[in-house]
């Protein structure tokens, strides 16, 4: 494959994101097409971050959905209250769920398997019932609401195309910022803590250290998630960020293909597509939604878009233009 047409993909995926993903919506002319198209936005990045975690440093986090409704809480609470524009909210969001994510990490990464995974639990259902409770701070089960709409410097981007591509051009970042991860040498040291993170300790890998800085970026990406989430709702609860939030997130992950960035996507739109496209049906697309999940991992184990090609789909795309004489690429 010739230099030429390594960007063709990447030039693809943008084109129908930015161009013809917002001409059908805005020619189906619903603002409810376009939420939706903002939600399965958020929800890629949320799935995007837990596969930095699950898919590719093998940690089952149980409360992803705690550091998503900190972002979210965190957002509301300074543009609220403190006015601030939502270019501070966001980047802010995602460092306190960042800290968050870290202060989560340090006593619980020398646990594995599911004793990690009930931690994460525990700690994300302490987040939980502190902002349902702390009524002082965040409103019980009030919620937060009068959250102002994305106007980042004075941009008004509150209309229904300006916030979809707002929304998407944020979740281009993190999907690339989580491919350039997972697909580099540190990627590849995750990975190997993965497999067997003793071996890789024996063989002079950081397990710790490496555990929680992915920790601390997938963290920082769920913050951002949950602040875009607050400046498009205008409204937080604490419902919204529950353990079942958790599992969807890890569902989409699982679905899609564990270690693939493009089955991060993959499995969010499914996940949240499928049950709309089913609504006709009423309560029994629940069911058929339980169905789908099912036979796909009976059928397809390794999810809709595993790993296996996933890395060979970066390989052939982007290894070119990664050289081994500037840090990165595959040798």
């Amino acid at each position: 494959m010739s230099d030429r047409r390594l960007p063709l993909l990447p030039a693809v995926l943008a084109a129908s994101v930015f161009i013809v993903v917002p001409t059908l919506l805005t020619l189906g002319g619903s603002g409810y097409f376009f939420r939706l198209a903002v939600v399965t936005l958020i929800f890629a990045i949320l799935a995007l971050s837990m596969q930095l975690i699950t898919g590719v440093a093998g940690l089952l986090s149980l409360g992803h959905a705690a550091i998503y409704g900190v972002g979210a809480y965190t957002a509301a609470i300074l543009s609220t209250r403190l006015g601030l524009d939502a270019a501070l909210t966001i980047p802010l969001s995602g460092l306190v769920s960042g800290l968050v994510g870290v202060a989560i990490a340090l006593p619980t990464m020398r646990l594995v398997s599911i004793y990690f995974a009930v931690a994460t639990l525990g700690l994300g259902e302490m987040i939980y019932v502190t902002l349902l409770n702390w009524v002082a701070f965040t409103q019980g089960p009030l919620g937060i609401g009068g959250i102002p709409p994305l106007r980042p410097l004075g941009l008004d981007l509150s209309g229904p195309l300006a916030t979809y591509l707002a929304v998407a051009a944020i979740a281009a970042f993190a999907a690339i910022v989580v491919h350039r991860c997972a697909h580099s040498y540190w990627g590849n040291a995750l990975r190997a803590v993965r497999e067997d993170d003793q071996c890789a300790d024996a063989m002079g890998l950081n397990v710790v250290r490496l555990k929680i800085e992915v920790f601390a970026i997938a963290c920082f990406l769920a913050g951002i998630a949950g602040a875009l989430w607050a400046h498009t709702t205008g409204y937080v609860n604490p419902a919204d960020f529950r353990f079942a939030e958790s599992i969807l997130i890890l569902a989409m992950v699982v679905v899609g293909g564990l270690g693939s960035i493009p089955g991060a996507v993959i499995g969010a739109a499914l996940l949240l597509l499928l049950p709309e496209a089913l609504r006709a049906v009423g309560e029994v697309r629940i069911l058929m939604v339980g169905v789908v999940m099912f036979l796909c991992i009976l059928f397809l184990p390794k999810g809709l878009f595993g790993e296996v090609s996933a890395l060979d789909l970066a390989r052939r795309q982007f290894g070119a233009a990664w050289r081994p004489e500037r840090g990165l690429g595959w040798r």
